[in-house]
């Protein structure tokens, strides 16, 4: 891994970075999609990973000819989504993440979660994980009326933050994720772990496998 930039802050994206759940989703989406009776390809559907479900559905309504209304869209796939964290026992983790996330905090990095998920999802997934520790702020794209690629989501985190832009280290997955760090001015690394294997994400600063080549080279 490349020497890193100065930085004063770190962005963390949720889904596919924190915890590894893009495939959840996307199995959550699928059931929606088939009870519409909607045959969304694989393809077409891993476009949409890394924006909001409304960004989602506004997309597959052009495109699909879908009549339903768009609240009742994203109303019916949270319905389906929201509960089944809820249930969940446990939310998977990516590895390293606590490791690296209380190194950050060891060095007074301030930290922000920057996620298109439901909001209600957001909170279940920082209390179940123990993670809301660490991410004191928190913002979705419900805050700012835009999801990703849009660059709003990052730009509003470090406003609260109280850092420039340019002075934030995001780390994302996804290539709609990616493109908004880049639009917000902000240094991008993209984490390949599981549900990345389709996400193009060369146009990131740098890609990592694993969070240990961030540690080392902190601690270093």
């Amino acid at each position: 891994m490349k020497p890193l930039p100065e930085f004063k802050a770190v962005i963390f994206d949720m889904d596919g970075v924190l915890i590894n759940s893009e495939t959840f989703y996307s199995d959550m989406e699928q059931v929606h999609f088939k009870m519409l009776g909607l045959t969304i390809t694989h393809e077409e559907h891993i476009t949409y990973q890394g924006t909001a479900t409304d960004e989602m559905w506004r997309t597959i309504k052009q495109k699909h000819g879908v009549p339903h209304p768009l609240e009742d869209l994203v109303e019916m796939t949270g319905s389906l989504t929201i509960p089944a964290f809820r249930e969940m026992d446990e939310i998977p983790l990516m590895p390293k993440i606590t490791q690296l996330l209380e190194v950050l905090k060891s060095k007074n990095i301030p930290l922000a979660l920057a996620s298109s998920s439901y909001p209600e999802v957001i909170d279940i997934v920082l209390d179940k994980s123990g993670l809301r520790k660490f991410f004191p702020i928190t913002v979705n794209s419900k805050m700012v009326g835009k999801s990703k690629p849009a660059p709003d989501i990052f730009l509003m985190a470090a406003n609260l933050l109280g850092v420039e832009p340019e002075q934030c280290l995001v780390i994302e997955d996804s290539t709609n994720g990616i493109r908004a760090a880049l639009s917000a001015g902000m240094y991008c690394i993209a984490y390949n772990g599981p549900g990345a294997e389709y996400q193009d994400q060369s146009a990131a600063h740098q890609i990592i496998n694993g969070y240990d080549e961030i540690i080392n080279l902190i601690e270093d």
